[in-house]
């Protein structure tokens, strides 16, 4: 008898309707609820984020200094300068999107704040303060990139100091002479192969993760509170799909390439990245596919990892859009300057954090005091953030997989060889 062979996003598209089903279940069942969210569900999503987070670093950090090191400075240089003008371009054009949206569709005008559930928003205080404090500034975020202990940015998680680091490293170690660091380099290339055969074996609890994640999720607040919200999801998930294909898309057929066949290539890496709602999920398969599409090697282990600091186009999109739907729920009409301080405040509030949980409501909580906004207001949007989440999440990867194509392209380096192979392989499956 045959073995039928369940495909990765069909896996994880079934666990995503089991785990709404299970969900909705237990929500109406509190007896049971409690119980197994924190000690089954919750577990199960965190393992999963966990073993994630756990091979992040260590392989961008090998793929970084291995880049760095077999390229020229000169090269690099222009790479690095070409990749941030790009990526603040991109998200100038996201929070601008977001804008014109909430002030066009006034999605907080008319709603009646007593039919709101609110929600305890105490736990992202912390980290928010950590936050304003590492971002009131512009020179005060240059600072934030260079690490006093190397150690302590490995431990605690902080991309961007963990990238400049790398860069460092890498530019130092590829100005020595070949016989000295050929050993290293062998080393490096060893420990990243060894983490992508490592995400090959995570990815098989993915189904498992996703079904812990969305369980607990609808369990704790069903579908209840998101009808009084159903107007700003609805126009999150609009905009989010006007910037995909209008402006995303555009950009794509500028750079001569096809926006639907980079969704198609990044099929299995969307499901995983909208159901956990974590970019985090799918970093590592995206450097892995766009090098197999023709991006070079040294260019996707430099802009990938850049792009998860700089060139989170859905966060900074959903929260421009949230920023304006709590003003209009408190009947606060902003003035032009207002929400160009809005757009300069996100610019500089939404780099390198993308390893905090819950990054789009952190950075929201640090800006909309920048504007005389109710930061109370958040708590009455942090039942649907998950949802909302899931949405930019997508939005965040197809952002990153088109920089690193639109980069290479750019640079000149891109192999039009290895892309036509992959796109007969993906058109023959």
């Amino acid at each position: 008898m045959k073995r039928i062979k369940i495909s990765l996003a069909w896996q994880i598209v079934i666990a995503l309707i089991v785990g709404v089903l299970v969900g909705s279940f237990l929500h109406y069942s509190p007896e049971y609820r409690d119980d197994l969210v924190t000690n089954f569900l919750n577990p199960l999503g965190s393992i999963f984020i966990t073993l994630i987070k756990m091979i992040v670093v260590p392989l961008v950090v090998s793929m970084l200094i291995l880049g760095i090191a077999n390229s020229h400075g000169q090269s690099l240089g222009k790479l690095g300068f070409k990749t941030i003008l790009y990526f603040e371009i991109i998200t100038t054009i996201a929070i601008v999107v977001g804008l014109v949206a909430a002030n066009v569709f006034q999605p907080g005008a008319g709603i009646d704040m007593s039919s709101l559930t609110q929600v305890d928003i105490s736990k992202y205080a912390e980290t928010t303060h950590q936050v304003s404090e590492a971002h009131h500034g512009l020179i005060q975020t240059i600072l934030s990139v260079i690490p006093s202990n190397f150690f302590a940015a490995l431990t605690s998680g902080q991309m961007l100091p963990i990238i400049f680091f790398s860069v460092m490293f890498g530019i130092g170690l590829g100005a020595l002479d070949r016989e000295v660091k050929q050993p290293l380099l062998n080393v490096l290339n060893a420990v990243s192969e060894t983490m992508f055969k490592v995400v090959h074996m995570i990815m098989k609890f993915a189904p498992i993760g996703v079904f812990g994640l969305i369980a607990a999720t609808v369990a704790n607040f069903g579908f209840s509170s998101l009808l009084p919200l159903l107007k700003l999801a609805l126009l999150v998930y609009g905009a989010i799909f006007f910037f995909i294909f209008a402006v995303l898309g555009v950009v794509a057929k500028i750079c001569g390439f096809s926006i639907w066949t980079i969704i198609r290539i990044l099929k299995d890496e969307l499901i995983l990245a909208y159901s956990t709602a974590s970019s985090e999920t799918v970093l590592p398969r995206i450097m892995e596919k766009m090098e197999a599409y023709g991006a070079p090697k040294p260019v996707t282990s430099f802009v990938i990892p850049l792009g998860y600091s700089f060139n989170l186009d859905g966060s900074t999109l959903y929260q421009s859009i949230a920023a304006i739907f709590i003003a209009q729920l408190y009947g606060i009409d902003l003035t032009l300057t207002q929400e160009i301080t809005l757009v300069l405040t996100l610019m500089i509030t939404s780099k390198g954090i993308a390893g905090v949980p819950g990054v789009s409501f952190v950075v929201l909580l640090a800006t909309l005091g920048s504007v005389g906004i109710p930061l109370e207001g958040l708590a009455f949007i942090a039942g649907i953030d998950r949802i909302l989440d899931m949405a930019r999440t997508a939005l965040n990867v197809i952002g990153n997989a088109l920089a690193v194509l639109v980069i290479s392209k750019w640079e000149g380096v891109f192999d039009q060889d290895k892309r036509k192979e992959y796109e007969l392989e993906l058109n023959s499956k």
